[in-house]
């Protein structure tokens, strides 16, 4: 006879869940929140420190201050969800909402200025995503532990609900903030985490498999530094480089992706010989678990760069031929993208809960099915649109995300050991991540190499046209465009920076000033050229979502049971 378990153990069981899904899902939200939340508020930041980031040199800072944060959660989940494997998933956890906290404190007391200023805020960032990535990579783990596999599908519904909405809030959140103060977006973090942590430490509690393994140095360094390498010559490929308007050739960026490349390959012979590696390759073996991370992968890369792409498309040309001044853009064009995120709100619980009666192959695929649709529908609408079918287009894309991000997770997680889980909620991660930034850096390249072959004649002889001196148009159209892509991230008339960090303004007639300082000036010039790259680029994430689409449709039952 079966023996049954206490009704108080069952119903303390049945509490315990729904306090790691509360406390996991505040966590996640609030680390995509911050991968966010500094993009809409860079402007009032480098005023706050005094520095200029689209000055010749300074790209550097506003790039990292983009993908730093991303970069170091790609590279380390994988590892801390190996610690949570041997030494316990909320130990590591715990550990991280107390570091993720911390450098939000020490973000707000930048005593410096200028450069200076700017590493400050880089340094603790990558604290601050050491912190996040010990959230993130065991939150998963810990929700795939506490809840049964008939509420898995929805209460990682609700937990990646929370990361995407903190993404697309951030961008909302990051606006309001800096109208404050500047120091009001790291300030925003810390009595949540204060709190969070507190609450982390008094009632979550270990119930998942430990294995006391040996720490693979070998695979975790040449894992850590491989992928790091890779992306940061991502990075460093989309910024100028001499006469260039990006660095793919040079020499630096093909050494770290060379080497990148065979460091990756070193770890995957190093795991295939040692007793204890970082990761069990075999659990590739498990179709659920590789087809997921396929899809998962395919669909980070599709959908990581679309956040900018459709920033830069707001405000840098729809926002102010609408009437936005340039620096009320960043704010409005989050406002502009809640869409997105109501879509995801809507769709993520619920196909999280149909996916735990009638499994995930179904929902996942139907999703990247409508997630595709929409990346169509986005790239056959004209640059100047009418505002009610983009914000339909983008309830769609977010509607088609939610069906596909839980399904996908419970999954994936459900089919691998349950003494794993932590690695391979680590890896779902990775994978997530790197496609994000890969995805920016593929995009932007896109981006700016169809802007690099017409932009510079368009603007050269546009700025002729109004007056400004042939030596001077000469030289503006000759600066590489991702300064003007990241002038309109940073809510600032292109046209008008360049002109006055060259005194040229004041030798204007006042009609010609007004013409160039206007809000259709820049927006009549790049619409073409950017028109042809967001055609390429939806194209792209549209072949992307079908890659990720037959994935998911490939899929297997759970080959692994509870345990």
């Amino acid at each position: 006879m079966a023996e049954t378990e206490p009704a108080s153990t069952a119903s303390a069981d049945d509490r315990y869940k729904w306090v790691a899904l509360a406390n996991t899902t505040a966590a996640v939200f609030m680390s995509m929140l911050d991968g966010s939340i500094v993009i809409i508020a860079m402007p009032a930041i480098f005023r706050g420190i005094g520095l200029d980031p689209l000055a010749p040199g300074n790209i550097f800072y506003l790039l990292w201050m983009i993908m730093g944060y991303r970069l170091i959660q790609a590279v380390l989940v994988v590892t801390v969800g190996r610690l949570g494997d041997m030494f316990g998933r909320v130990r590591i956890y715990n550990a991280g909402f107390a570091v993720f906290t911390f450098a939000s404190v020490l973000l707000s007391f930048d005593p410096f200025h200028g450069g200076h200023g700017a590493l400050w805020l880089i340094g603790w960032r990558v604290l601050q995503a050491i912190g996040g990535s010990m959230l993130v990579a065991n939150s998963t783990a810990i929700i795939t532990d506490a809840f049964p596999v008939s509420q898995r599908g929805m209460a990682l519904g609700i937990n990646q609900i929370a990361a995407l909405a903190g993404q697309f809030i951030g961008l909302v959140a990051g606006g309001l903030l800096a109208a404050l103060d500047w120091r009001a977006v790291f300030w925003i973090n810390v009595p949540v985490g204060v709190y969070g942590t507190i609450w982390a430490y008094t009632k979550l509690r270990d119930n998942g498999q430990r294995h006391g393994r040996r720490i693979d140095w070998w695979g975790n360094l040449t894992f850590a530094v491989g992928l790091g390498a890779i992306l940061i010559g991502v990075t460093d490929g989309i910024q100028p480089s001499g006469n260039h308007a990006m660095s793919w050739a040079s020499p630096s960026v093909d050494g770290l992706l060379a080497g990148g490349v065979a460091l990756l390959v070193a770890f995957v012979l190093i795991e295939t010989r040692v007793a204890e590696p970082m990761i069990q390759l075999s659990l590739f073996r498990i179709r659920a678990f590789t087809a997921g991370n396929v899809a998962a992968f395919a669909v980070a890369i599709a959908r990581g760069g679309l956040q900018f792409i459709l920033i830069i498309w707001l405000q840098g040309i729809w926002l102010p031929l609408h009437g936005y001044d340039y620096s009320d853009t960043p704010l409005w064009a989050g406002i502009f993208l809640l869409p997105l995120t109501a879509g995801f709100l809507v769709s993520g619980p619920l196909a999280g809960t149909i996916s735990d009666r009638i499994g995930s192959r179904g929902m996942a695929t139907g999703g990247m099915v409508v997630f595709g649709g929409s990346m169509i529908g986005l790239m056959l609408l004209p640059v100047s649109f009418p505002y009610w079918i983009f914000a339909l287009l983008l309830a769609v894309n977010g509607i088609g995300s939610g069906m596909f991000a839980a399904p996908n997770t419970s999954s994936m997680m459900s089919s691998v050991p349950a003494g794993e889980r932590g690695v391979a909620s680590g890896m779902r991660a990775t994978f997530q991540n790197s496609g994000t930034a890969l995805s920016i850096g593929a995009f932007f390249s896109l981006m700016i190499a169809g802007l690099a072959s017409s932009l510079p004649k368009t603007l050269t002889s546009g700025l002729e046209h109004q007056g400004v001196s042939a030596a001077v148009a000469h030289q503006i159209g000759a600066l590489p465009p991702v300064s003007s892509l990241f002038a309109t991230v940073l809510g600032v008339n292109p046209i008008q920076h360049l002109l006055a960090s060259r005194n040229a303004l004041s030798s204007l007639s006042a009609a010609h000033r007004r013409v160039l300082t206007g809000r259709e000036f820049f927006p009549d010039l790049i619409s073409g050229p950017f028109h042809q790259g967001l055609v390429i680029v939806f194209a792209v994430a549209a072949g992307l979502s079908a890659i990720a689409a037959l994935a998911s449709l490939l899929r297997g039952g759970r080959s692994v049971p509870e345990g």
